[in-house]
């Protein structure tokens, strides 16, 4: 923040007329912001001579000269009034002196008596006091800078802020501050970012302020005058092909130049937001790139408010794709069903968390799930479940279906990602927001970013309403495994291309790394065919994709589904029961009340038929398939219709957008 204005002034007086060769001329071009001073002496002994052929004789020579003497003396203080109290005085004095020799010289001659001394000691002695003044204040320019900064600190109302020494990097400027104890705090300087920023005449998001976390008035104010961001990088290639997804994704650079890098593993759960058109869409298709040419991690992606209309092209690389609202909320379901598996399996291995060695075929007796020697089980890669646009699923499926899998995930080798335009407390529960600890936040409107982004961010001058989506692209991201201090920096994810481009990115990518990407392993298939049906078995069928036998559990059969499901059901004491035994019919098995239940008992009962017809098919429920029931129930189906459109009300069934068919909760599943 200090001015160098001086010292560039100086600098630029030497290297003018610098072309001449040798040393010489090298002196006299060092010289010359020092000879003004001599020349001026010059000139006044040189006036004086010729004054004194003039007015020699004239008796009025002396009054006029006098007064002349006097009123310029009196014209320099007047005019050193806007300057230091020691440049003014200095001037004075030395016109004072001048003009003083030269009134003598003119009357008495430059000759007579001690004014050929005067002049000689006199002239030197002033010369060489402004010589050295030029030479401290070419050296002494951070002097006059500290001055300027006082004044501009004065002016937001920091005065009596000290700032240290000054780093100076290309388009970055650090400068240390310490504020006067007992006075301010780092709160007061978060406050006044727009005022320093309009004092320097810069964006507010060019300012940013780094505190010392052991001090409450010491810290780093970091300028960025020149926004690197403007345009835009291209997608420049994959990070790291065919390495693990360990290794951190590629999806951006910073606004200094350097990459922004995503570690996911440290990440685990992210939360991406941004209003429309802040590019949001474009920092997913970059970190999809990224993922989908890693080979130790699967991909699910849910987009049912826009059927996946921008990941199109990447749908023959995921691993599944839900693309309306019945696969949606077959997803949720399946990943709450898998965590508990994926978990038990890296238990067994002797996995306190994933890591990359769990993908690869288990070969080391350390993780073994064996007595003896290396088991030699299949890999489990890691899992990735993208929620795209998810405001609408949770409008369908209520605002906390995501606290469990946040909170549970963590350990199981599974990443959350939920992306919406605004987290809002009625959108997203606060549970699950606390619960997602990585953030990318795009532009927002107003304090939206506050959903996002933790406090000591924003007021270290993060502002992403500043870009609204005026800077498509531009993001704030901070993650664990992310240095703080860049928590503040705006970055701008890579450009895809246009359409065309993207889609020939896209296609190479499918194409290039098809052999890299991981099967689904079993154990996660498994337990996703459970809750989810035809919904997960199909799935690849659905999306649109080529249909191909996928590398994760066997297709079950509905008997077995149901069977497996049944005999994961049952007590101790029934352990010796056939689960695959057929379910006895209604008829056989249901005793009919003697009168017709109350209200409050047919409801019970359509809550345990719910229960119990979900539990045994693929987590959906037909209000059709209740038709058996009906009677021991003792109302008709039009009561039941309505009573399972109140339930679903009420967060305890989910509509999948079939007429009548409802997909049970997790919670009320108990899974």
């Amino acid at each position: 923040m200090a001015s160098n204005e001086g010292a560039q002034q100086h600098e630029n007086r030497l290297n003018s007329g610098s072309g001449t060769a040798g040393l010489g001329a090298w002196l006299v071009h060092r010289a010359k912001p020092f000879t003004p001073a001599w020349i001026v002496t010059g000139a006044v002994g040189v006036a004086g001579a010729g004054a004194h052929q003039v007015w020699a004789d004239a008796p009025w020579a002396g009054v006029g000269l006098t007064l002349a003497s006097t009123a310029l003396t009196a014209a320099t203080w007047w005019a050193g009034k806007a300057t230091g109290p020691q440049r003014r005085l200095h001037s004075a004095i030395t016109v004072a002196a001048g003009s003083s020799w030269l009134t003598a010289a003119a009357l008495s001659g430059p000759m007579t008596g001690p004014l050929p001394d005067l002049y000689l000691m006199g002239g030197a002695t002033l010369a060489l006091s402004w010589n050295i003044r030029q030479l401290m204040r070419s050296a002494g320019s951070e002097t006059s800078g500290s001055d300027t900064d006082k004044g501009l600190l004065e002016k937001v109302g920091l005065a009596r802020t000290k700032l240290k020494d000054v780093k100076v990097e290309a388009n970055r400027v650090t400068v240390p501050y310490e504020l006067p104890g007992g006075e301010l705090t780092n709160d007061d300087v978060s406050k006044a970012i727009p005022r320093i920023a309009s004092a320097l005449d810069v964006p507010a998001t060019a300012i940013r302020v780094l505190h010392d976390p052991d001090s409450a008035r010491k810290g780093q104010f970091v300028i960025v005058p020149e926004d690197m961001l403007k345009t835009p990088t291209v997608w420049p290639g994959p990070f790291a092909p065919g390495q693990s997804v360990a290794v951190p994704l590629r999806i951006g650079v910073y606004d200094d130049g350097s990459d922004l890098l995503l570690p996911l593993l440290d990440a685990i759960h992210i939360l991406v937001m941004g209003m429309t058109g802040s590019g949001k869409t474009e920092g997913a298709l970059d970190v999809m790139f990224e993922l989908l040419t890693r080979d130790d991690v699967a991909v699910w992606l849910a987009d049912a408010a826009k059927a996946g209309q921008d990941f199109q092209p990447l749908v023959p690389a995921l691993d599944w794709a839900a693309l309306d609202t019945a696969s949606a909320g077959a997803m949720v379901a399946a990943v709450v069903a898998v965590i508990p598996a994926r978990t038990a399996w890296l238990r067994d291995h002797s996995y306190r968390a994933w890591e990359p060695a769990a993908a690869k075929k288990q070969t080391s007796p350390a993780h073994s799930c064996a007595a003896s020697g290396a088991c030699g089980c299949p890999g489990m890669p890691y899992l990735v479940a993208w929620f795209e646009e998810a405001a609408k699923l949770l409008r369908d499926l209520g605002d906390d279906v995501f606290t469990g899998i946040a909170q549970e995930a963590r350990s199981a080798g599974v990443s959350l990602v939920v992306s919406m335009q605004r987290a809002s407390g009625y959108q997203l529960s606060t549970d699950t927001r606390a619960s997602l600890p990585a953030a990318m936040c795009f532009g927002v409107r107003g304090d939206d970013a506050s959903f996002a982004l933790p406090e000591e961010v924003l007021e270290a001058g993060a502002n992403p309403a500043a870009w609204g989506n005026k800077r498509k692209g531009y993001v704030y991201m901070v993650s664990a495994g992310v240095d703080e201090e860049l928590y503040a920096n705006p970055a701008r994810t890579f450009w895809t291309g246009p359409s065309g481009e993207y889609e020939k990115a896209a296609a190479w990518i499918v194409q290039q790394f098809a052999g890299v990407r991981p099967d689904l392993d079993t154990v996660t298939g498994t337990a996703a065919a459970r809750v989810a049906g035809e919904l997960f078995t199909n799935r690849r069928a659905r999306a649109g994709a080529p249909v191909a036998a996928p590398a994760a559990a066997p297709r079950l059969t509905e008997e077995q589904e149901s069977a497996e499901v049944v005999a994961a059901l049952l007590d101790a004491e029934d352990a010796d029961l056939d689960a695959t035994a057929e379910l006895p019919s209604p008829e056989a098995s249901t005793e009919l009340p003697a009168a017709k239940p109350s209200t409050e008992e047919a409801r019970e009962l359509l809550d345990e038929m719910v229960r119990m017809l979900a539990s045994v098919g693929p987590g959906t429920v037909a209000v059709h398939q209740l038709k058996p029931y009906l009677e021991q129930i003792g109302r008709d189906r039009s009561w039941v219709s309505r009573e399972m459109k109140r339930m679903s009300e009420e967060g305890r069934l989910a509509a999948t957008g079939e007429e009548g068919v409802y997909r049970l909760l997790p919670t009320l599943a108990g899974v």
